[in-house]
């Protein structure tokens, strides 16, 4: 069964507290999402370690419930 935007949304929060998260179904079709997250917790980190940081929120899902997911991670700009 797919997961709801909602449902990936609150997983993400979960797992990065502090982020800002957008998700957009791209096709749908519930299966193909884009994720755009900004968080303080990104800084100094890779987009490599922001991605697995993403992944490690969705608690396995990636692949499984969730069949594709693009990713866009920032942080937010200073002010």
């Amino acid at each position: 069964m797919p997961m709801s935007p909602v449902e990936i949304e609150d997983l993400i929060k979960q797992g990065i507290p502090d982020a800002k998260v957008n998700i957009e179904d791209l096709r749908g079709d519930g299966d193909h999402y884009a994720a755009y997250i900004v968080s303080p917790a990104f800084k100094g980190k890779t987009r490599v370690q922001q991605h697995q940081m993403v992944y490690q929120a969705l608690q396995g899902r990636m692949g499984g419930e969730l069949h594709a997911l693009a990713l866009q991670t920032s942080v937010p700009p200073e002010s």
